[in-house]
């Protein structure tokens, strides 16, 4: 169940940093590093979670239990 919890979590840190993104391009009109930055994190996270799903699945743990 906590592994269910962290995924939504991620997913949802994803979304977030996805707006901000939004956000800081329109505030800035693409004269700044914020949305750079914000659009980094979101691949990172995206890529973390990718990683852990991945290994999750390698090591044979159901995400359904």
């Amino acid at each position: 169940m906590m592994f269910k919890t962290v995924v939504v979590l991620m997913l949802l840190l994803v979304i977030g940093s996805l707006f901000s993104g939004l956000f800081f391009l329109y505030r800035d009109r693409g004269e700044g590093s914020r949305v750079v930055k914000a659009l980094t994190l979101r691949i990172s996270l995206s890529i973390l979670l990718f990683i852990g799903l991945l290994l999750t699945y390698l090591f044979g743990r159901t995400m359904l239990s």
